[in-house]
């Protein structure tokens, strides 16, 4: 078995217990990974905290598998044709779908962008290291990032497209309010062998005209505010569907990689159909039928749906599909208070939108195309969240982590392999605002979803604004269970209360321990 600089999972117990005496240790080896592994021995140290709970598994895969991991931005639930989306044409998404595992209830760790993507990377909640919400923080030199870690092993690592995880030049960001020197954290700087990344959002298309400048008429167009290629401003050339000129560079990336017989991680983070919501004209014409304004939302999503078929079709033709572990998912729910203008993105049935904690807001579609190991058509509905990336990766590749820091995800094998349905642990949830505030669209700003109940609260004394749901029959959240099952909301808060208390540790840099000092 081998080794990582990361801590064995612990267990976040349904009864709110918590092991106070968590040893961090520090990073003692990080050994070369074998070129092949026909049974990796996978020990799954699974959980929220500090308590451990073991669970030892054996998976098969014939060789390390290249990782991909695609995301959309401010992509609906009920968009895509997987979920029941009837407007937007979304083929290749589907055939994605018809091909590998769909989860039914996946979520993104935050119900806004940047919480999120760190969570994809780093396997931990962004409140343990400063990520707030959108352009808040960066990621902190001593978080580990899945680059860092599959880099040790022999992987090439490339991140494309939407970064929103740090400045991109220590003299420079588009957001004004943005310290570019104290939050420069860039993809190279946390594991990245290439790059071609943007500090935050823009356009959908035509990213360098200055009609379409994510900075409004507030600040004058820059360059700076767009594409960075390994530390180097893109200052002109690009034009036309944004997500395009993304995977223009993805692929040659994974080309390389293929030709080199070097395992690959590709990050590839869309900005569609993120604000500036602009469609292509080809893109448009599809939806005619439509006001403008939806075409442009509607024109873009077909758009990305084209590159990931795009992508596809590659891999097949690199012969390197089949043991290619491709995820795909959006970074919270639709933006809007409703459906209106150019942001008319749906939930399907669930309550909510992006920066809420109702379902809208933090459940996405998502999927995992992996012949090799996924059954095609498979279904599951294991509630699943974006930081279980990294120890799902970490236990297919057999890698044991040494450096004891929590991780709020779980190693999603148990239902990819074996078809488990429950989860061994609560995803817990934190974001700015609460009940009555625009910043959370007026839902509360801390939540716990187990297999079957969701609780929601801001943790006032009285406990007026707590809500709890039972998921499995209310998936619109319109029934409220908190005062006729107390003792259930009472467990939750005290799980939640042990969660939110080392988090706050963690944000304390107690986790940053590395050769004898933090």
């Amino acid at each position: 078995m081998l080794s990582l600089p990361y801590a064995k999972p612990s267990q976040f117990s349904v009864s709110g217990t918590f092991s106070a005496n968590c040893e961090r240790k520090m990073m003692i080896s990080k050994p070369k990974f074998p070129s092949v592994l026909p049974i990796i021995r996978v020990t799954l140290l699974v959980s929220f905290l500090c308590a451990m709970l073991p669970l030892t598994v054996a998976f098969a895969a014939p060789t390390r598998p290249n990782i991909i991991l695609l995301m959309a931005d401010d992509l609906g639930w009920g968009d895509v044709g997987f979920n029941g989306g009837t407007i937007i044409q979304t083929p290749h998404l589907d055939a994605m779908a018809d091909a590998g595992l769909k989860f039914n209830r996946f979520y993104a760790a935050a119900p806004v962008c940047s919480p999120t993507r760190g969570s994809c990377l780093t396997g931990r909640h962004p409140y343990r290291y400063g990520i707030l919400s959108a352009n808040i923080g960066h990621l902190k030199e001593g978080e580990w990032t899945l680059a860092e870690l599959l880099k040790q092993h022999g992987y090439r690592t490339g991140h494309f497209g939407k970064w929103h995880l740090g400045t991109l030049s220590p003299d420079y960001s588009g957001k004004k309010k943005r310290q570019p020197k104290l939050h420069y954290a860039t993809p190279g700087m946390n594991g990245f062998d290439e790059w071609f990344s943007t500090e935050f959002a823009v356009a959908t298309w035509d990213p360098y005209d200055p009609n379409n400048s994510h900075l409004g008429n507030e600040v004058a167009p820059d360059t700076r505010a767009l594409y960075w290629h390994n530390g180097v401003n893109v200052k002109s050339g690009l034009e036309g569907d944004d997500s395009r000129i993304i995977m223009d560079k993805a692929i040659p990336f994974i080309r390389d990689a293929v030709a080199a017989k070097q395992p690959f991680f590709s990050v590839v983070w869309f900005h569609a159909p993120h604000a500036p919501v602009v469609g292509g004209p080809e893109y448009r014409k599809r939806y005619d039928e439509y006001d403008e304004e939806a075409q442009h939302y509607y024109a873009c999503v077909t758009a990305l749906d084209e590159q990931v078929g795009r992508l596809r079709a590659i891999l097949r033709e690199l012969n390197v599909a089949e043991n290619t572990m491709v995820f795909f998912c959006s970074d919270n729910g639709p933006e809007g208070n409703q459906p209106d203008g150019r942001f008319v993105g749906t939930t399907g049935p669930f309550r909510g939108r992006k920066r809420s904690l109702f379902e809208g807001g933090i459940r996405v579609p998502a999927l995992l195309e992996w012949p090799a190991a996924v059954k095609a058509g498979a279904e599951t509905d294991y509630p699943a969240v974006t930081s279980d990336y990294l120890p799902t990766i970490l236990a297919v590749l057999g890698v044991e982590r040494i450096d004891v820091r929590p991780l709020d995800g779980l190693s999603l094998l148990p239902a990819i392999r074996d078809g488990v349905t429950e989860r061994a642990a609560p995803i817990a949830f934190e974001t700015l605002g609460g009940v009555g505030t625009a910043q959370s669209r007026k839902s509360p700003r801390i939540g716990l979803i187990d297999n079957r109940y969701k609780l929601l609260t801001d943790f006032s004394d009285s406990g007026e604004e707590d809500l709890l749901y039972d998921l499995v029959g209310d998936h619109g959240e319109t029934n409220n269970l908190a005062g006729e099952k107390a003792d259930i909301v009472k467990t939750m808060k005290a799980t939640l209360a042990n969660w939110r208390e080392s988090c706050r540790t963690s944000a304390a840099g107690a986790d940053y321990l590395r050769n004898g000092s933090e």
